[in-house]
């Protein structure tokens, strides 16, 4: 049964043939989105794993450097070494559409080009496990950025993929099933008023005929 209630005339005929055509079409559109958008999520989520066990494997060598470099080294010694940072890094945030994901960017760039400036300190009174855990950490910091931003793209994605899936539920099984049963009906209900008025045409012609007829009777009969 149609959701709402229409008139069967054939002008709303070709108005509910035009809404069928749009939602099939957005139909379409919208189906080949949500694929599209699922492949690069599962691109997405498979990056993101691989990320996080990178990740967590290098700030896992950096503690156990630390670790190392803190039982070779005085408390006092270890502050003093990472108190006075001598690079600086300097982080900005834009963002690109993705199937109209609008999914964050984040690029660095550090004060100086010298990658020796990530050691804040001398190297005569600091042991290498304190360097090593100090070049670990600078080392994973880019992956630190990207795994940012895949997890915050893979909430977006999922927003939208969630959001597609809805429409496409909705034109599937509400708007083009309403639309068709519309048509349906109007259909039917178009042939069968012509149908009627054929009837009643025949009819008129029948009684015309029975007029002239008895007219010619009568005029025959005079």
């Amino acid at each position: 049964m149609p959701g709402t209630h229409v008139n069967p005339t054939r002008m709303e005929l070709t108005r509910q043939k035009a809404r069928l055509e749009t939602a099939v079409k957005g139909h379409r559109l919208l189906k080949d989105k949500r694929d599209e958008l699922m492949r690069r999520f599962l691109d997405l989520v498979r990056e993101n794993m691989e990320l996080r066990l990178k990740v967590e494997s290098g700030i896992k060598d950096a503690n156990r450097r630390l670790v190392l470099a803190r039982a070779g080294m005085s408390e006092e010694t270890l502050q003093g070494a990472l108190m006075a940072p001598k690079q600086e890094v300097y982080l900005t945030s834009s963002t690109k559409n993705v199937m109209s994901v609008d999914v964050p960017v984040f690029s660095t760039k550090t004060r100086t080009s010298d990658p020796n400036d990530i050691y804040s300190y001398g190297f005569a009174f600091t042991s290498g496990d304190l360097d090593a855990s100090v070049k670990s950490l600078a080392d994973i910091l880019p992956d630190m950025l990207r795994l940012a931003e895949v997890e915050k793209s893979c909430q977006l994605m999922a927003a939208e993929i969630e959001k597609t899936r809805r429409r496409v539920n909705a034109l599937e099984h509400v708007i083009i099933p309403e639309a068709q049963e519309n048509i349906r009906m109007i259909t039917m209900k178009l042939d069968e008023n012509e149908r009627s008025t054929q009837v009643r045409l025949m009819k008129v012609k029948e009684m015309v005929l029975q007029d002239a007829r008895k007219e010619e009777e009568a005029r025959k009969a005079s």
